[in-house]
């Protein structure tokens, strides 16, 4: 399958795999979801990647998106999926050592990000320009001049919770899961992720922001609402994006 990658998104409810044709950013054929195990752990996620791969049966380079810092693809944080059972870990090597596969790892929110560069909303858009992936938390990615940026992690900026008097990490607060957790109508969510928006803004000052994850699909119940001072839009490729971005990345980070 020349040009076909299987790209896969880590996440702390689902690991989602799927075949992409890289030459145009599309899957090819369905998409699949295994629930995360709740024990969290790197044999359990590998079990969850070997499953994908079967069920593909799949043989050649694999993209993996993971929630958190990837440097020399070692996992340096993982918040919101194992913590420190992960921390040092070389997955993307554990998956070649236990499936003959070549994979390449990087930040879940960079691997979005990537893919809305490449093929979505932000091709061919210079500047400084911010990718948000806003669903169980929210991840961000940044590029300058089609360059990215790597492990930014804004989703943890600290912010204050007026309920608790509180600062927590601004995902707990404005997240999609957030709002579904208190069944927040959307103008009041996007009062308050307006408040994160700015606040972002303030710090990195882009001239483009796009917003994608869960909530893209839902842009016509919240976009009017936002208040920011530089230009939005909606990520085209909503949640496909991770799958897209990684497996992309595989296929230009993998000799």
């Amino acid at each position: 399958m020349k040009g076909k990658i299987l790209g896969i998104d880590i996440g702390g409810s689902g690991v989602k795999g799927a075949i992409v044709d890289v030459s145009r950013g599309e899957f090819v054929g369905e998409r699949l979801r295994i629930p995360t195990p709740a024990t969290h752990t790197p044999a359990a996620i590998l079990d969850c990647i070997g499953s994908i791969i079967s069920a593909f049966n799949y043989s050649g380079k694999i993209g993996c998106g993971f929630p958190g810092v990837i440097r020399s693809q070692i996992i340096e944080t993982a918040a919101n999926i194992g913590g420190k059972n992960f921390i040092g870990v070389n997955l993307a090597e554990m998956i070649g050592l236990n499936y003959g596969c070549e994979a390449w790892l990087l930040n879940d929110a960079d691997a979005a990000g990537m893919a809305e560069m490449r093929y979505g909303a932000g091709k061919d858009v210079n500047g400084v320009v911010a990718v948000l992936t806003v669903g169980t938390g929210i991840g961000v990615s940044m590029f300058v001049g089609g360059r990215l940026v790597p492990n930014l992690e804004f989703g943890h900026l600290k912010m204050r919770d007026k309920k608790t008097g509180r600062n927590i990490d601004a995902e707990k607060l404005y997240s999609d899961a957030a709002r579904k957790r208190v069944d927040m109508s959307w103008k009041t969510w996007a009062s308050g992720f307006s408040k994160f928006l700015k606040y972002f803004h303030s710090l990195t000052r882009p001239d483009l922001i796009i917003i994608g994850g869960g909530v893209a699909s839902k842009s016509d119940k919240f976009l009017k609402y936002l208040e920011v001072d530089c230009d939005i839009k909606i990520a085209q490729l909503q949640n496909r994006a991770g799958i897209i971005g990684a497996a992309y990345c595989a296929s230009t980070s993998i000799k």
